[in-house]
């Protein structure tokens, strides 16, 4: 049987003579009509990106999610619908269509993929779900691209009539480059809306031998707080659990007072303990001054 590059369409392997319809159908399945990959494929999302595009017959753009992942940003389950501009109000399942106006420089070629540019791809997830969940998918787009928040806001003047401006510009207000999962944006939120001021996020830490260097989440240099967010690997894989212990050694040492996040601590739980702290470390001021 012939192998084929995939995802293929099926109808062109065919008419040009790759394929045999027996062949078709005993070797391969339909990710999307007409679009083939190998029977026991399991498509990366670009896999399937290239399959969504070539079902529009190579005429859509890559947009939104499927967009930002394109773009190297993380957090994107790669099981989420392809994301197309392209005018079909009946998409098949695994795709979603969107039929809307792209200017001419909002959109280019990236990967063999036309692709909405990091700009526009920012204007349109962060008028997207929930206020928080914006703000995160913006963090990732951001951290992967280095895209500023006024390139975006130009794409939104461009497009003046469009639905939930007002969310885009909160969430353009609070997202972060520094933040490098979606945890951490939770994090630093949880901080700022408790009413304390921004912190800096990445935060460059060398150790007092000049050897090595760390970047703490977030913090406030003055007082040398930081709040940090421990995931899984931190306990899971011993490699990282090792190095964690050198490096909370060090930072102490040069004088950082951290509060340590996880996953099963509370919202109120962790506003008590940097409650705590911040009060110690405004007292440590005022006792050296």
């Amino acid at each position: 049987m012939t192998t084929l590059n995939w995802p293929f369409v099926g109808s062109e392997a065919i008419t040009s003579g790759l394929l045999k319809k027996h062949e078709l159908r005993a070797g391969y399945r339909a990710q999307f009509p007409d679009v083939y990959v190998p029977k026991d494929a399991r498509p990366t999302l670009r896999q399937r990106a290239v399959a969504g595009w070539l079902w529009s017959h190579r005429e859509g753009v890559i947009a939104g999610l499927t967009a930002a992942s394109l773009h190297g940003a993380k957090w994107v389950d790669a099981t989420d619908p392809i994301e197309l501009v392209w005018q079909n109000a009946r998409p098949p399942r695994g795709l979603v269509t969107y039929d809307m106006r792209l200017r001419e420089r909002e959109f280019g070629f990236y990967m063999g993929l036309p692709v909405t540019t990091p700009e526009r791809t920012a204007f349109d997830i962060g008028r997207r779900g929930r206020l928080d969940l914006a703000v995160a998918r913006l963090d990732a787009l951001a951290n992967a691209t280095g895209i500023s928040a006024e390139k975006v806001r130009a794409v939104a003047r461009a497009h003046r009539g469009a639905r939930n401006l007002r969310q885009l510009a909160a969430a353009l207000d609070l997202h972060d480059p520094g933040a490098e999962s979606p945890r951490e944006t939770w994090l630093r939120l949880l901080v700022i809306r408790a009413g304390y001021r921004r912190p800096r996020t990445q935060i460059p830490v060398r150790s007092l031998d000049g050897r090595r260097q760390y970047y703490l989440d977030m913090g406030w240099e003055d007082l040398m707080l930081a709040v940090e967010y421990d995931g899984e690997q931190h306990r899971n894989d011993p490699h990282i659990y090792a190095n964690d212990i050198q490096r909370s050694e060090d930072i102490a040492e040069v004088g950082w007072k951290r509060l340590r996040v996880v996953k099963a601590n509370t919202s109120g739980e962790v506003l008590r303990r940097l409650d705590r702290m911040w009060r110690s470390r405004l007292r440590s001021d005022r006792e050296i001054s």
